[in-house]
């Protein structure tokens, strides 16, 4: 990457798409494996990435796995990608890796860089073998991921700073983004444009980072914009949530974008319709969600046009008679707006009081209680593969395993950390019913992310 375009990425921000290839979106019925690290296992991009689904295209379900396990390098990935990834028979699957493949205190070493040259020798040595494995599944279309960034730059904390570990990163996204190239797969870029925008924000702040808690893991508004990155380069922007103009002195519907307008009725001092919508707004989310986070997914607006781009649901009305008027949905005022106002158009997504975003808030709960239980599972191979493997005993969940993991736990943090989860999780017959409840919540959802039909009146308030 040249200077040049780096500045000019960080001067404008993510508008000029100079990363971004175009890729195909989901379709009705894709089963989609999200491998990766802990980005991947603890975050939210891909479970924001399917509630826009959810709602934008709520008659196309498709199914999202969280394939990630924390502290992964390519050689556990490529491990586990059988009986994991596979095993889930994916027609989609994304591939991330690269943050523990770079190192961290060993870049301490008076040898580090040799050391970490030499490491990654292997790293894409495994890596080659692992796409000569998914090249024969063709069955599988596959999406690599130049994962999110690791900020050395940032002030908010002088902890956990590995100096040269994000040019070893940027190498590896580089090999990746090289690697899609050669075997046509498909690539999404997080990694640039995520170091754009720390450095654009740091320019003002020298503490801002979308990795706050320890230079690494995004928190929540860093995933929204990794979610929004990957739409983004799904073709998926300016695909509306609906588009309504209508000419008030005309009585006329001028447009019914992605929506249908029936029963319009106006006079002097209103106007009223039916408005069917094809799409849902997206909810997003006020609080901090998931361990360790501190930001909120809907902090993210400060940082990239995610409501221009992919939360458009507006109501224009020309020729309106000058006065204020207020906005009715079923009955129920959701504010009042100037004829000027209504002329330039008030984006309804914007609006958390319509019923079509209660509707959605509903559908991001639901989602939010999936991706929790979901977490479980991945908690449980967490302990499967980076703890109970090495000590011979993967996948024997007996009292051994229990022991073991009891015995360790007092000197290992990750242990620790997972063992409540892991006294439940080693039987299969728990696991299953957590499984049966994230079908359930699924379910839950495509069967109440439908629009339904709303009456909309705009009164006049003189």
């Amino acid at each position: 990457m040249t200077k040049k375009i780096y500045s000019l990425l960080i001067g404008i921000g993510l508008s000029t798409g100079v990363y971004a290839q175009k890729i195909s979106p989901f379709k009705a019925g894709d089963r989609i494996a999200f491998v990766g690290n802990s980005i991947t296992d603890g975050g939210h991009y891909h479970s924001y990435i399917w509630l826009y689904y959810m709602t934008h295209f709520p008659n196309q379900r498709i199914t999202c796995y969280n394939v990630g396990i924390g502290g992964d390098d390519i050689n556990q990935i490529a491990y586990r990608m059988d009986a994991d990834a596979l095993a889930r028979k994916p027609n989609v699957l994304t591939l991330t890796w690269g943050m523990n493949d770079t190192g961290y205190f060993e870049w301490y070493r008076a040898d580090a860089q040799d050391f970490i040259d030499k490491r990654l020798v292997n790293s894409y040595k495994t890596y080659a073998a692992l796409v000569d494995k998914l090249k024969k599944h063709t069955e599988i279309r596959k999406i690599l991921i130049g994962g999110s960034p690791y900020d050395e730059t940032t002030k908010f904390t002088k902890k956990n700073l590995y100096p040269h570990k994000s040019d070893a990163l940027a190498k590896v996204i580089a090999h990746q983004e090289e690697s899609a190239k050669n075997n046509g797969w498909d690539f999404v870029d997080f990694y640039h444009p995520m170091d754009a925008i720390n450095k654009r924000e740091q320019a003002k702040d020298s503490t801002f980072s979308l990795t706050p808690s320890d230079r690494i893991h995004p928190d929540n508004n860093g995933h929204l914009v990794m979610a929004y990155l990957f739409l983004k380069t799904q073709g998926l922007a300016n695909k509306e949530v609906a588009d309504i103009s209508i000419d008030a002195a005309k009585k006329t519907v001028a447009k019914a974008e992605n929506c249908v307008i029936s029963k319009l009725a106006a006079n002097a001092k209103s106007i009223s319709f039916n408005y069917l919508a094809k799409s849902l707004p997206y909810p997003l989310d006020t609080i901090p969600r998931g361990w360790g986070n501190i930001k909120k997914q809907s902090e993210a607006l400060k940082l990239i046009p995610f409501m221009n781009e992919f939360n458009q649901e507006m109501l224009t009305l020309k020729n309106l008679a000058d006065g204020r008027y207020d906005l009715l949905i079923d009955g129920e005022k959701m504010g009042n707006w100037s004829a000027a106002e209504f002329a330039k158009g008030i984006n309804l997504a914007a609006i958390t009081a319509t019923p079509q975003y209660q509707q959605a808030i509903q559908i991001r709960e639901l989602n939010e209680e999936r991706w929790d239980i979901e977490r479980r599972l991945r908690n449980y191979m967490w302990m499967e593969y980076d703890f109970l493997k090495d000590k011979g005993m993967l996948f024997k969940d007996g009292n051994a395993a229990m022991d073991s993991v009891k015995k360790y736990a007092p000197v290992n943090i990750f242990v620790n950390g997972n063992k409540d989860n892991y006294t439940r999780a080693r039987y299969k017959n728990v696991r299953n019913a957590w499984q049966k409840e994230i079908d359930v919540l699924t379910d839950q959802i495509y069967a109440i992310n439908k629009p339904q039909t709303h009456q909309v009146q705009i009164i006049s308030s003189k």
